[in-house]
């Protein structure tokens, strides 16, 4: 029968420490490079999560960020949309009003005491401008009306202007082109002549 060499599982090494990991034991003791080498290897895990929490919340902050940047963006979109719709129509109601003043020119002929036939015949221009200025304010145009008002040049352009002493100092004097808003944006200011004394 072959003898089996029999390893002694304790340690005898001059620390007397207890080297359990060890199947046997060389008589150097190897339990404090053992230990340093997991202090190491703790403080590289330590160091390695830091970096990725820092990583992490980097990242979580740029993500906030976009998100703040999409719900932004998606605002000015629906601004821009709804601007976009509501004033739709400018291009053609400014062309609709240059034949308002058209028709006002013509209708103020009827004003000057003229044959009956040319009454008769400008009827039917009231009729057309009644309707025409009834589909205009269907659609949010209103007339700016600032005759004996203080000039205001956000609604107004001042053409003409005279010196009355009866008028006070920036009074609007008369309308010389009627202005016009669409819902709450001014499409055409009025030309309107101005008291300055």
């Amino acid at each position: 029968m072959e003898e089996k060499e029999i390893i002694d599982s304790t340690c005898h090494c001059e620390n007397n420490c207890d080297c359990k990991e060890h199947s046997s034991c060389d008589g150097e003791c190897h339990c404090q490079e053992e230990q340093l080498s997991k202090k190491e290897k703790k403080n590289k895990h330590k160091e390695q999560i830091e970096v990725l929490v820092k990583e992490k919340e980097a990242l979580e902050e740029k993500l906030r960020y976009a998100q703040a940047e999409l719900i932004n963006y998606r605002k000015r979109k629906e601004e821009e949309t709804s601007t976009m719709l509501k004033y739709a129509n400018q291009d053609l109601i400014m062309e609709l009003i240059n034949i308002v003043d058209n028709f006002e020119r013509a209708i103020k002929l009827d004003d000057n005491d003229l044959t009956d036939e040319l009454s008769k015949f400008l009827a039917g221009f009231k009729m057309v401008y009644a309707t025409l200025t009834e589909i205009l304010r269907k659609f949010g145009v209103e007339e700016i009306v600032r005759a004996g008002e203080i000039f205001d040049p956000s609604l107004e352009e001042a053409l003409l202007t005279d010196s009355l002493d009866d008028h006070e100092e920036d009074e609007v004097l008369e309308v010389l082109l009627k202005g016009y808003k669409l819902k709450d944006r001014v499409i055409r200011p009025a030309s309107v002549k101005v008291n300055k004394k």
